[in-house]
């Protein structure tokens, strides 16, 4: 294939891969905000050491870091609608994608919260603070600091696992590619252009993780 040839496929299969890198997006985007809020909630859960609900959720964690995502996305979206319960395939994949990335982002947070220094905590109770509040005024705020490269991993690591959600149907960025490949019968080019959308999507948001560490970190620069 030609210069001219390639520029005009790649034109031509362009707007429909766009169109899957949106689904990409909001599959990861999602994901990761309805996973931070499961993962707060477990690592919580777990730090404060509730009889039942802690050894759920050690339990959970220990599922959802044990088996393959593929094998997770399977068991929703084939697996439950024999017992009766079924998804479409955009909510099974964000629920997938949200329960897997929840069990990570629950171990991040639980040791960011481990890493902030105990006499916080101390502190905080001699000025009559309860443990909620000192986990959101005090402790918080410095966990997220210490959190927020591994957030920011967890999520471009989701960008480029959302490429699982294809095997459900769900049309993302590398079913969307299948489908313009198998049309024009010029894989090596288009999955070129798959992966460079791929980085350019988290070479983004890395660019965002680089910033909001330096605002964050700026109070402790001074």
């Amino acid at each position: 294939m030609d210069w001219h040839g390639l520029m005009q496929l790649l034109r031509d299969a362009l707007p429909v891969m766009m169109r899957g890198a949106g689904y990409t997006l909001l599959l990861a985007v999602a994901s990761v905000i309805f996973g931070a809020v499961l993962g707060t909630f477990v690592a919580i859960t777990r730090m404060a050491r509730v009889p039942v609900l802690s050894r759920v959720a050690t339990l959970y964690v220990s599922c959802m870091r044990g088996t393959p995502l593929l094998v997770q996305l399977f068991v929703i979206y084939f697996g439950l609608p024999s017992i009766g319960i079924q998804f479409e395939p955009i909510t099974a994949g964000i629920l997938g994608l949200s329960l897997n990335v929840g069990a990570y982002l629950s171990e991040t947070l639980r040791g960011a919260i481990n890493g902030v220094e105990h006499g916080q905590w101390n502190a905080a109770r001699s000025l009559g603070l309860t443990q909620a509040q000192t986990l959101r005024y005090i402790v918080g705020p410095q966990a997220l600091r210490l959190a927020v490269p591994s957030l920011s991993n967890s999520l471009i690591s989701l960008i480029k696992d959302t490429s699982l959600v294809s095997v459900i149907s769900v049309s993302e960025l590398m079913l969307s590619t299948k489908e313009v490949i198998a049309t024009t019968f010029q894989p090596f080019p288009l999955y070129l252009a798959a992966a460079g959308i791929y980085w350019a999507m988290s070479a983004f948001f890395e660019t965002l993780q680089k910033k909001l560490e330096v605002r964050l970190n700026r109070s402790y620069l001074r």
